[in-house]
Protein backbone atom coordinates (compact mmCIF):
# COMPACT_ATOMS: atom_id res chain seq x y z
CA UNK A 1 0.00 0.00 0.00
CA UNK A 2 1.46 3.35 -0.88
CA UNK A 3 0.41 6.13 1.49
CA UNK A 4 1.57 10.08 2.14
CA UNK A 5 1.72 12.16 4.78
CA UNK A 6 2.18 15.43 6.57
CA UNK A 7 3.89 16.90 9.31
CA UNK A 8 2.54 20.31 9.70
CA UNK A 9 4.13 22.95 10.92
CA UNK A 10 2.80 26.21 12.29
CA UNK A 11 4.45 30.15 12.51
CA UNK A 12 6.14 29.41 16.12
CA UNK A 13 7.76 25.60 14.82
CA UNK A 14 5.39 23.35 16.18
CA UNK A 15 3.85 20.75 15.00
CA UNK A 16 0.39 19.44 14.34
CA UNK A 17 -0.83 16.00 15.28
CA UNK A 18 -4.03 14.17 16.31
CA UNK A 19 -5.57 11.42 18.23
CA UNK A 20 -6.89 8.31 15.73
CA UNK A 21 -9.94 7.54 17.34
CA UNK A 22 -10.12 4.05 19.00
CA UNK A 23 -12.17 2.42 16.89
CA UNK A 24 -9.89 2.94 13.97
CA UNK A 25 -8.23 -0.61 12.75
CA UNK A 26 -4.58 0.61 12.28
CA UNK A 27 -2.94 2.09 15.74
CA UNK A 28 -6.33 2.87 17.62
CA UNK A 29 -6.42 5.60 20.25
CA UNK A 30 -2.86 6.76 19.58
CA UNK A 31 -1.35 10.41 18.16
CA UNK A 32 -0.70 10.71 14.32
CA UNK A 33 0.02 13.07 11.81
CA UNK A 34 -2.30 13.99 8.67
CA UNK A 35 -1.66 11.45 5.47
CA UNK A 36 -3.24 8.14 4.18
CA UNK A 37 -3.47 6.18 1.21
CA UNK A 38 -3.41 6.94 -2.61
CA UNK A 39 -6.41 6.48 -4.21
CA UNK A 40 -6.18 4.80 -8.08
CA UNK A 41 -4.24 6.86 -10.51
CA UNK A 42 -3.19 9.62 -7.48
CA UNK A 43 0.50 10.38 -7.24
CA UNK A 44 1.60 10.86 -3.78
CA UNK A 45 0.99 14.91 -3.93
CA UNK A 46 -1.89 14.81 -4.96
CA UNK A 47 -3.13 11.95 -1.80
CA UNK A 48 -0.92 14.48 0.66
CA UNK A 49 -3.07 17.48 -0.66
CA UNK A 50 -6.43 15.83 -0.25
CA UNK A 51 -5.67 14.04 3.24
CA UNK A 52 -4.94 17.43 4.41
CA UNK A 53 -8.49 18.79 3.29
CA UNK A 54 -9.90 16.11 4.54
CA UNK A 55 -8.74 15.32 7.87
CA UNK A 56 -8.48 19.39 8.72
CA UNK A 57 -10.06 21.29 6.54
CA UNK A 58 -6.90 22.89 5.72
CA UNK A 59 -5.02 23.22 2.25
CA UNK A 60 -1.10 22.32 1.84
CA UNK A 61 0.25 26.33 1.08
CA UNK A 62 3.66 25.01 1.00
CA UNK A 63 5.50 21.66 0.59
CA UNK A 64 9.04 22.62 2.87
CA UNK A 65 10.67 19.36 1.76
CA UNK A 66 10.62 15.61 2.32
CA UNK A 67 11.07 13.68 5.93
CA UNK A 68 11.56 10.32 4.54
CA UNK A 69 10.30 7.30 2.51
CA UNK A 70 9.70 4.46 4.72
CA UNK A 71 8.63 0.99 4.43
CA UNK A 72 6.62 -0.50 7.84
CA UNK A 73 3.92 -3.06 8.72
CA UNK A 74 0.99 -2.12 10.30
CA UNK A 75 -0.88 -4.04 13.31
CA UNK A 76 -3.17 -4.72 10.86
CA UNK A 77 -0.82 -6.33 8.85
CA UNK A 78 -0.62 -4.78 5.67
CA UNK A 79 3.40 -3.69 4.61
CA UNK A 80 2.91 0.31 3.89
CA UNK A 81 5.11 2.39 2.13
CA UNK A 82 4.75 6.09 3.02
CA UNK A 83 6.51 9.18 2.04
CA UNK A 84 6.47 11.90 4.87
CA UNK A 85 6.50 15.50 3.99
CA UNK A 86 7.29 18.68 5.91
CA UNK A 87 4.25 21.23 4.98
CA UNK A 88 2.58 24.80 5.82
CA UNK A 89 -1.20 25.09 5.51
CA UNK A 90 -3.81 27.73 4.93
CA UNK A 91 -6.62 28.01 7.14
CA UNK A 92 -7.86 28.59 11.12
CA UNK A 93 -5.03 26.86 12.64
CA UNK A 94 -6.69 26.99 15.78
CA UNK A 95 -9.31 25.32 14.97
CA UNK A 96 -8.85 22.37 12.41
CA UNK A 97 -11.52 20.10 10.64
CA UNK A 98 -11.33 16.54 12.27
CA UNK A 99 -12.68 14.21 10.22
CA UNK A 100 -15.17 12.31 12.22
CA UNK A 101 -15.16 9.15 13.32
CA UNK A 102 -11.10 9.06 12.61
CA UNK A 103 -10.04 11.41 15.03
CA UNK A 104 -11.15 12.51 18.37
CA UNK A 105 -8.38 15.54 19.51
CA UNK A 106 -5.42 17.33 18.07
CA UNK A 107 -2.77 19.39 20.16
CA UNK A 108 0.27 21.40 18.24
CA UNK A 109 3.73 20.43 19.89
CA UNK A 110 7.12 21.63 20.36
CA UNK A 111 10.61 19.54 19.71
CA UNK A 112 10.76 19.08 23.48
CA UNK A 113 6.98 17.08 23.48
CA UNK A 114 8.30 14.46 21.68
CA UNK A 115 7.33 12.14 24.84
CA UNK A 116 3.82 12.44 23.91
CA UNK A 117 4.70 9.73 21.65
CA UNK A 118 6.10 7.47 23.93
CA UNK A 119 3.25 5.83 25.45
CA UNK A 120 2.50 3.85 22.07
CA UNK A 121 6.06 2.51 21.31
CA UNK A 122 4.52 -0.81 21.56
CA UNK A 123 1.51 -0.47 19.32
CA UNK A 124 4.16 1.52 16.40
CA UNK A 125 7.78 0.58 17.12
CA UNK A 126 8.46 4.58 17.59
CA UNK A 127 7.63 5.06 14.33
CA UNK A 128 5.68 8.34 14.49
CA UNK A 129 8.25 10.15 17.07
CA UNK A 130 10.84 9.26 14.60
CA UNK A 131 8.72 10.94 11.23
CA UNK A 132 7.77 14.07 13.59
CA UNK A 133 11.22 14.23 15.13
CA UNK A 134 12.52 13.92 11.30
CA UNK A 135 10.08 16.62 10.47
CA UNK A 136 11.63 18.95 13.20
CA UNK A 137 14.91 18.14 12.35
CA UNK A 138 14.47 19.43 8.65
CA UNK A 139 12.76 22.39 10.01
CA UNK A 140 15.81 23.16 11.61
CA UNK A 141 18.08 22.63 8.62
CA UNK A 142 16.01 25.03 6.21
CA UNK A 143 16.79 27.51 9.01
CA UNK A 144 13.02 27.68 9.87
Amino acid sequence: MRCAAGVIVDDDGRVFIQRRSPTRKLFPDTWDIVGGHLEPGESVEEALYREVTEETGWHVSIVLGTIAELRYRGNDGFERLETDFLIRVDGDLARPRLEAGKHTAFRWITRDELDVFDDQQDMDGGLLRRVVEGGFDLLRQIGL
